[in-house]
């Protein structure tokens, strides 16, 4: 399966945030939606980062609780690697092992189309390997 699959069936929706909020409004934004990463964007639409979970406990962990009122910009991951439409689930495992993230935005064109998270790709590719193992049983014991 590709990646335009799975958006297909968990849809498209993408929530953002603006490099200036603070991290109270993200990690509220994060609860609100309960999701693991926002991705952080201008009024132009154009991906200026991405902001986990991690990101938030990890600036309070070292600032305390004043932390929540800095930008999201001072620690969101500027160099974000995002996926396209056509890219596969194998490939998206590979990318999130090797990079240790979660959260993949989706881009087509220039333009976001979505996000895929690792629990999105676990998901899907638990499903593909339970219709292998329905195949491989219906074909043993129909004899064909």
């Amino acid at each position: 399966m590709h990646v335009d699959g799975v958006l297909r069936l968990k849809g498209s929706d993408v929530v953002t945030i603006g490099p200036n909020a603070t991290l109270l409004d993200a990690a509220q934004l994060l609860h609100r939606h309960r999701i693991g990463a926002v991705i952080v964007s201008g009024p132009a639409g154009v991906i200026d980062g991405i902001l986990s979970e991690r990101d938030v406990v990890r600036a309070v962990a070292e600032g305390g609780a004043n932390a929540l009122g800095n930008p999201v910009r001072s620690v969101m991951s500027a160099d974000v690697v995002r996926c396209a439409p056509t890219d596969t689930i194998d490939q998206l495992m590979s990318a999130m092992t090797e990079r240790r993230i979660r959260h993949l935005p989706v881009v087509d064109g220039g333009a976001l189309v979505g996000i895929v998270s690792i629990g999105d790709v676990v998901k899907r590719r638990l499903a593909e390997v339970q219709d292998e193992t329905q195949a491989l049983q219906d074909y043993i014991t129909q004899g064909r």
